[in-house]
């Protein structure tokens, strides 16, 4: 698939949980198999032919921008949307973005590491007429705790407070969405994902997608130590 959509890579966050290692340096930048993060996450996202990642950042941003710079060395174009003094969370962040971003988006986690095929995804995505997809894996309470209602395609419901029977997935990390949702939100609201996402699914209009690999994350000392041996015996 030729036509990939632009990729929005949250990593604005000010990482208080990875503290002392982010006091200095943000998320993105944690040395994972002898690199910064970043290098690897953009590796994979070209290696899926999208061309354009919209970095959306706000802590310590310019040691991201010093590294990656316009994102010629990895094979792609980077631009960069700030969130200035006041965070806008990750709804918010988006919303700011909309201009560098288009009809159509992928949405990733700035400290998640997700191996999959990302054409299909958009295919789902194109085919659902729905106006967002959210990728989900078969959890179990295993990682986290399972917090999605996947069935028929469809996510039934989405809410991190919600313990249903039912919900046995949880929300992957990718995400697929067209602008319009966004672009209703007031610019400089400060708001979350999950509070579209929910809202989405509660209404029968947020499509699913399902992955048979699991996530990986760097929000938690351990989860970096899973990284970087995953990442070093793939390499």
């Amino acid at each position: 698939m030729s036509d990939m959509p632009p990729l929005a890579l949250l990593a604005g966050g000010l990482a208080t949980r990875m503290h002392p290692l982010t006091a200095s340096q943000p998320k993105a930048m944690l040395e994972v198999a002898g690199e910064p993060f970043i290098a690897h996450q953009l590796r994979l996202i070209r290696r899926e032919r999208i061309k354009r990642v919209v970095l959306c950042v706000g802590y310590l941003w310019e040691r991201i921008e010093a590294f990656v710079g316009d994102g010629e060395k990895f094979g792609l174009e980077v631009v960069y949307c700030i969130d200035g003094p006041i965070l806008l969370g990750t709804g918010g962040a988006i919303r700011k973005a909309l201009p560098d971003l288009g009809d159509e988006f992928f949405i990733m986690y700035g400290d998640t590491w997700l191996d999959c095929a990302y054409a299909p995804v958009v295919s789902c995505f194109r085919s659902s007429g729905k106006p967002a997809l959210m990728t989900v894996y078969r959890n179990e309470d295993r990682w986290d705790k399972s917090n999605v209602w996947f069935e028929a395609g469809a996510v039934r419901c989405y809410d991190k407070g919600l313990h249903l029977p039912q919900m046995r997935h949880i929300d992957w990390g990718l995400s697929v969405a067209r602008a319009e949702l966004f672009a209703r939100e007031p610019p400089g609201r400060s708001f979350d994902l999950a509070e579209i996402f929910g809202g989405l699914s509660k209404t029968g209009e947020l499509a699913g997608f399902e992955v048979s690999t699991r996530f990986y994350e760097i929000g938690s000392i351990e989860g970096l130590h899973e990284i970087d041996a995953l990442l070093r015996r793939q390499n």
